[in-house]
């Protein structure tokens, strides 16, 4: 049944917005293939330490994200 991994920066989103993050997942599979999957809809959101995962060959931090987040509003 279906898996969706993924994968964030530690410290960046909230206890809540992760509990978000698997619900609105888990509603998207259902949309596309029918209330029988919600059970079976595994989401699984691995954190990785702020400052262990690069993007053009520079470290991102929690603190980096935050300040784009801020800058798109």
């Amino acid at each position: 049944m279906p898996h969706i991994n993924v994968n964030a920066i530690k410290g960046v989103f909230s206890a809540d917005q992760k509990r978000q993050v698997i619900e609105k997942l888990t509603d998207a599979m259902v949309e596309i293939e029918g209330e029988a999957l919600r059970g079976v809809t595994w989401v699984t959101i691995n954190e990785v330490e702020s400052g262990d995962w690069g993007i053009g060959g520079q470290a991102l931090t929690a603190g980096n994200v935050k300040a784009m987040q801020q800058a798109a509003e």
